[in-house]
């Protein structure tokens, strides 16, 4: 049976289309990640590209910026064939990327990460001068207060979205490629997104953006492109479309339905008292957070960028000093054990920049997976070697566990699409046998397939007894999800929740911060 989209339809009278891929296939071992794709990017429009997990979208956006080449078939721009070898070469034809995994230097300050590559000279010397002025603009006009010098590295992971957004913008960009660009952003951020992208738009540029939160796409969008299994499904106006029609489109007769009952309460696991710390401009990260935790239980915690999530996970699990209160575990107090004690003791962490801090991009899947695990003695043999038959036995374990697509776990783990890698990131985490979990937007920047598979793994844990922790700025989510909700701001926690005492007012307001 054919899809509504199998063949693309005549262009409309009043409307251009600017890229065209032509029958586009791209074949990795053992993978077909695009089946003789044929797609369209319309002209001075929001083009939104939406699919599941592996269904071929950053395939496709890499090869439109000429990270990848087709393994067969033509990319046509303006009406004419085009070979993009290189970013260099797609970039000199007008077509830039934001990643949805951030491509910036921590270690450079932000003006310097703004036109890296793409320098000013004046005879034959940086002009730091008037890219100073520049780079200050375009902060500005992303509402972004930030000082140009200031060292990439201390800024938050939205503000560094920001800083990666104005680095395209600073180049003569005529088709802009936006993979996740919201993912994390806080609300007041992504207003200011979509009013740069209206104004592009008034310019002249031609935006394409993936996302998976279908609120967005359904305010900023013009026309919608799905993908499945590595073909293009529909195309239709977004005026058209309907959220249970692009649901449909995307998970095909593949549906899953969350529906899961958390275990009973039961005894405390994880106790914080009073945690409190101090920041660098002397107000408070963390400003005396206390709560239970029980087993079996799970908790989500929701608040704005900056409201203090992933620094309490942090705190709880020893990667942040603390400089009042305690933790404990079973009643034991943690205040002497660091991160590896905490780790061995029972506490797993899943963070939030899955590239930067949950795992290795120059390893492989099963490194990577078994990179927390190694001094467990079942992955010993004597004179502390490794077996690694048990390894592998247990890696292939946890991949099918997980529904992780993949056909070898020896290949790198930057093979892997961002849901997958998540997957393999969860997957390290519960190597360790934890009592307790702690997620930190374990959802951000992936697709509604994997976004599923998330959530009855979030619910077969808490079945089996863990004590379950995540973050979350998906209002929906926290609700459905968790069995309290704590709601933080300035550091604090400001409410605390059960699923049935949750609304989405409650939950705003208390997310609200309050002189």
């Amino acid at each position: 049976m054919q899809s509504e989209a199998e063949h693309l339809t005549p262009v409309a009278d009043g409307h251009e289309v600017i890229i065209e891929t032509r029958n586009v296939s791209r074949i990795y071992p053992g993978v077909t990640a695009l089946d003789s794709v044929s797609y369209r990017v319309w002209r001075n429009q929001v083009n939104v590209l939406i699919g599941e997990n592996g269904a071929g979208k950053s395939t496709m956006m890499k090869m439109l910026a000429g990270v990848e080449t087709p393994s067969s078939g033509q990319i046509l721009l303006d009406g004419k064939p085009v070979t993009l070898t290189s970013t260099q070469q797609a970039e000199k034809h007008g077509i830039s990327i934001i990643f949805q995994e951030l491509n910036l230097f921590p270690n450079m300050n932000v003006m310097d990460n703004i036109f890296i590559g793409n320098e000013f000279f004046q005879h034959g010397v940086i002009n730091e001068k008037y890219q100073y002025q520049l780079a200050k603009a375009l902060l500005e006009r992303l509402e972004l207060d930030v000082d140009p010098l200031a060292p990439l590295g201390e800024l938050g992971i939205g503000h560094q979205q920001l800083v990666e957004i104005a680095r395209a913008l600073s180049k003569d960009t005529r088709v802009l490629i936006m993979d996740e660009p919201t993912s994390a952003l806080s609300q007041s951020e992504v207003k200011v997104l979509f009013t740069i992208i209206g104004a592009l738009k008034r310019r002249g540029v031609t935006i394409i953006y993936i996302s998976h939160r279908l609120e967005e796409l359904m305010e900023i969008g013009d026309r919608i492109t799905i993908f499945r299994d590595g073909r293009r499904i529909a195309e239709r106006e977004v005026r058209d479309a309907s959220v249970p029609w692009i649901i449909e489109q995307m998970v095909g007769d593949k549906k899953k339905h969350f529906d899961y009952q958390p275990a009973e309460q039961r005894e405390t696991v994880l106790q914080v008292n009073g945690l409190t710390a101090l920041a660098q401009n002397g107000g408070y990260t963390l400003n005396d957070v206390s709560f239970a935790l029980r087993k079996g239980e799970v908790i989500g915690v929701y608040g704005l960028l900056g409201a203090g999530r992933t620094e309490l996970f942090k705190g709880i699990i020893g990667l942040m000093h603390c400089e009042r209160g305690s933790v404990l575990l079973n009643g034991e107090s943690l205040e002497r054990c660091g991160f590896q004690r905490r780790l061995k003791k029972g506490i797993a962490l899943v963070p939030e920049d899955r590239k930067g801090e949950g795992m290795v991009e120059m390893m492989s899947i099963k490194s990577n997976m078994t990179l927390s695990d190694l001094s467990l003695k079942g992955f010993r043999r004597a004179l502390a070697r490794l077996n690694p038959q048990k390894e592998t036995a247990r890696v292939d374990e946890m991949i099918a566990r997980l529904a992780i697509k993949v056909s070898d776990a020896e290949l790198p783990v930057t093979s892997l699409s961002g849901g997958n890698q998540q997957k393999v990131v969860l997957g390290k985490a519960l190597m360790t046998a934890p009592e307790v979990v702690l997620l930190d937007e374990p959802t951000r920047g992936i697709d509604v397939g994997a976004k599923t598979d998330v959530y009855h793994l979030i619910g077969s844990m808490a079945q089996a007894g863990l004590a379950v922790m995540f973050s979350s700025s998906e209002l929906d989510e926290v609700m459905s999800l968790a069995d309290r909700i704590l709601v933080m701001a300035d550091g604090k926690i400001t409410a605390d929740l059960t699923r049935a005492e949750a609304t989405r007012e409650k939950l705003i307001a208390a997310s609200t911060p309050h002189d």
